[in-house]
């Protein structure tokens, strides 16, 4: 492209084939029920001026109940939280919403993208070094599997890039990164 200075700015989609916003759905997960607008306007991080134009499309995302657990994330609670008898069962249960968003959106693909809180910090133990012992430790609804490792387990498990958006130790773990080689 050449110099800054030469004025020559082209837009990334010039180069690389984006989808267009009206070819993106976008779905949620969250312990707090409050719909996109709302959570929007309660966490403050856009001004009004920049929400209102989007109030009514953001107003139609709801979030699907959340696996979620306090013991990682200490300062946040909410009624919109996914019940099971093991952190197994919950995997299972956010491999279901996935097929389903899909399915119900029309989705050629999805991606998960890891934009909540920062759990408490954990490091890898025995649970984390196969995908034998995940699983196990998913069985046994082992302390050393955070929610964000749920989910990202549910997406691979389902072939579905995950990105970890938190300082979590999430898919840094030779379990996960077994699994996504397979």
């Amino acid at each position: 492209l050449g110099k800054r200075t030469e004025g020559r700015t082209p837009l990334l989609k010039e180069f690389v084939p984006l989808a267009g916003l009206d070819d993106i759905v976008f779905g949620a997960w969250d312990p707090i029920s409050d719909d996109a607008y709302a959570s929007a306007v309660n966490c403050g991080v856009l001004k009004p001026q920049d929400l209102e134009p989007i109030a009514d499309y953001l107003k139609s995302i709801r979030p699907m109940p959340a696996v979620f657990d306090r013991k990682y994330v200490k300062k946040l609670d909410g009624p919109n939280v996914k019940t099971g008898e093991s952190k197994y069962d919950l995997m299972e249960q956010l491999r279901a919403d996935m097929r389903e968003f899909k399915s119900a959106n029309e989705c050629d693909r999805l991606v998960i993208v890891w934009a909540a809180s920062t759990e408490i910090f954990l490091q890898p133990t025995p649970v984390h070094q196969t995908i034998e012992s995940f699983e196990q430790g998913l069985r046994d609804s082992s302390d050393d599997i955070a929610p964000s490792m749920i989910y990202a387990w549910a997406a691979l498990q389902e072939g579905i890039p995950f990105a970890n958006g938190a300082p979590n130790l999430t898919v840094d773990l030779p379990c996960m990164l077994e699994l996504a080689k397979q």
